[in-house]
């Protein structure tokens, strides 16, 4: 006579789960209650897993009806994309749903809703999370111009690429009635792929926001025989002028720095003029705009 199979027992499993689920595979109420990690109610979880975004998004959804989806600030991490400033301390969960009476109604967790007839979302990590395009578009409405565009560089690093500026256009003219969204489509033209951080973005911003024509982002310098020699955050190429940005890791980073020297030394051999902006440039920068007119003025 074959034995009888044991009922899987929680305990032993690192990912979260919720009670219902637990109390239908055996356990007891009892065992339920002490011992483990309680994310949110009617869930639980081991407390040797460590409690990081995924893991809680993991939990949640053990408790989340079919079709909620992880969205708007949650979604832009889970993705990996840089966390707007104005939204960087809000770590609550936030999902999206097509009906109100759906939004679960739970501490820590932000429930939202759309009357759109589209949302898009994919699976990523095991969880049902809005597209990127669709995050830009939850995300940009509540954002001022500038911060509209800093995000939607984000999407479009060159190391990530996770839209493009067709694609964000395309969702955008098909979002209707939401309020924010006819600026935030009147923002696409200003975006750029292919930035590799949020202050490239913000230096070009600055320097087309005083009046002055729009750089390159990101371009490869070549030698007169077609040989690499750089690639420069922001660039001028008919007046061989480069604009870099440097950041603490510029500074703290001895190869970073050493790479910095080499690569301006060779720019300079090649008659460029190299144009380096700081953070503090940002805070006062007319002496950094008045170099760069200055620059531009000498090569026209």
């Amino acid at each position: 006579m074959p034995r009888p199979r044991r009922r899987p027992d929680p305990r032993f499993g690192l990912d979260p789960f919720s009670v219902p689920s637990a109390l239908s595979d055996g356990a007891t109420r009892h065992e339920l209650r002490a011992g483990w990690n309680v994310p949110f109610t009617g869930v639980r979880i081991a407390p040797s897993t460590s409690a990081d975004l995924l893991t809680r998004c993991r939990a949640l959804a053990t408790v989340l009806d079919d079709g909620v989806m992880f969205s708007h600030i949650t979604a832009l991490r889970l993705l990996g994309v840089d966390v707007p400033w104005t939204m960087a301390d809000d770590e609550r969960l936030h999902v999206t749903t097509q009906t109100a009476e759906d939004r679960p109604q739970r501490p820590g967790v932000v429930g939202h809703w759309t009357r759109q007839s589209f949302l898009e979302a994919a699976e990523l990590g095991g969880l049902l999370v809005t597209t990127p395009r669709q995050t830009w578009t939850h995300l940009a409405v509540d954002l001022l111009p500038d911060e509209t565009v800093v995000l939607g560089d984000a999407f479009m690093r060159r190391d990530l690429q996770l839209t493009t500026p067709a694609a964000l256009r395309d969702i955008a003219f098909r979002t209707k009635k939401v309020k924010g969204i006819v600026l935030a489509r009147e923002q696409i033209p200003r975006m750029r792929a292919g930035t590799d951080s949020v202050m490239e973005t913000r230096t070009r911003l600055l320097i087309v926001g005083a009046g002055l024509p729009i750089p390159e982002v990101n371009e490869d310098v070549l030698d007169a025989q077609g040989h690499f020699i750089a690639r420069v955050d922001l660039l001028y190429r008919r007046w061989k002028i480069a604009i870099e940005y440097d950041g603490d890791l510029h500074r703290t980073d001895r190869r970073t720095w050493q790479n910095d020297i080499r690569k301006r030394r060779a720019l300079h051999a090649l008659g460029w003029i190299v144009i380096v902006v700081v953070k503090a440039d940002h805070d006062s920068p007319a002496p950094f705009l008045d170099e760069l007119r200055a620059a531009i003025r000498s090569r026209r």
